[in-house]
């Protein structure tokens, strides 16, 4: 208020209107200088918090595809393992004799002597004939 009355007695009723009106349109450009000096350094602090946000997720998208890559090397290698292990034994079947039969299964050898022997104790066998 004291301000009011000293600027009505430096400035004059006649030039007051126009000084204020002046005066208003200088404070609203700073307003407006403020607001978007503010709005700058919000985009700014957000954006470094997306870079932040982007490095932590690039770093962990590295991690999971390094232990991707080394499931997927050790998986390569218990493969290459076993194909090398399957191939030496069909080499093996292969060096084998063409003509003499592969040996029966030690279960299919039991079950063929028991069931020879089965069949001789279990029916007697027809007499054989003797001449006097």
């Amino acid at each position: 208020m004291v301000i009011a009355v000293v600027a009505l007695i430096v400035i004059g009723p006649e030039r007051l209107p126009r000084v204020a009106r002046t005066l208003g349109h200088l404070f609203g450009r700073l307003q407006r200088y403020v607001n978007d000096v503010k709005a700058d350094i919000n985009r700014e602090i957000e954006l470094e918090e997306l870079r932040k946000f982007k490095t932590t997720f690039e770093d962990a998208a590295r991690g999971f595809e390094s232990s991707v890559n080394t499931t997927v090397s050790s998986v390569q290698s218990e493969v290459a393992k076993t194909e090398s292990e399957l191939n030496s034994m069909t080499q093996i079947g292969e060096t084998a004799p063409a003509s003499s039969p592969a040996a029966p299964a030690p279960e299919q050898a039991a079950r063929a002597q028991g069931e020879a022997g089965g069949a001789s104790q279990g029916s007697p066998s027809p007499p054989e004939k003797t001449t006097v």
